[in-house]
């Protein structure tokens, strides 16, 4: 199996517990304003099998251990989801903790395929990092260019077969960060079992070089970072402390 690689991380710290040896795969359908990342979006990438990705990051075992591991990322990962499950498959034969950070876009409830296909992937994947781009509908549309009921289904998903997640959420000044899109995804957050943690990603803009590089206007122009006070907030609302 061949997936198409965008970069490599050999000390990520911030994509699941631990050290992680952390993967970037190309690729992704949404269009997400704030994306620090759009290199990822297109085809591209290098190419690898599942078996070279898997002996490039056991060599930093000694690094990761027991208590971190190996995470996929992109881009959304799971375009290249029957990659993930062969790498994954092969990482679980020497013990490495796998995590899949992904927006949950490639679930689709009424596919008994796409269903059958994600089963598979739960079997061999220890965490997930699931973005919740926007609770709204509406808004997330405009925001990513996609629904989130895909999203959404895949949380429920996971939390009925009590697979654990760490649900993220990107406080966006103006568009994730009001009063009622807090509360209504606090909300569907209680809804589900398995959440083990709630991370507000502050917004920033240090991908706009990239933006320039590649000739595509800034969806966001010049809106600013939200306050310390403000993520403070929105951590306690997303995390009930508030209540």
């Amino acid at each position: 199996m061949t997936g198409y690689i965008h970069s490599f991380e050999s000390f990520g710290t911030v994509d699941g517990p631990g050290i992680r040896y952390v993967i970037f795969l190309q690729g992704c359908p949404l269009r997400c304003q704030y994306c620090h990342n759009p290199d990822t979006w297109g085809q591209g990438g290098t190419p690898y099998t599942a078996e070279e990705v898997a002996a490039r990051a056991l060599k930093y075992r000694n690094y990761f251990g027991n208590n971190g591991g190996v995470t996929v990322t992109g881009g959304e990962p799971l375009v290249q989801m029957d990659f993930v499950i062969e790498l994954f498959t092969i990482l679980k034969r020497y013990g490495v903790h796998t995590c899949v950070d992904t927006s949950g876009i490639t679930f689709n409830p009424e596919s008994d395929k796409s269903v059958e296909k994600h089963e598979q992937l739960i079997k061999v994947t220890d965490l997930f990092l699931l973005d919740i781009k926007h609770i709204d509908d509406e808004a997330c549309k405009k925001l990513t260019g996609q629904s989130n009921a895909h999203t959404l289904a895949f949380a429920k998903f996971l939390s009925e077969r009590g697979k654990k997640m760490w649900i993220r959420q990107v406080l966006v000044p103006n568009i994730t960060d009001g009063e009622d899109t807090l509360r209504r995804t606090r909300a569907f957050i209680q809804t589900l079992a398995t959440v083990e943690k709630v991370e507000v990603l502050p917004y920033h803009t240090m991908g706009i070089n990239k933006y320039e590089k590649l000739g595509i206007e800034y969806p966001l122009g010049d809106l600013a970072a939200p306050s310390k006070e403000r993520v403070a907030y929105a951590k306690r609302v997303l995390r009930g402390e508030s209540e």
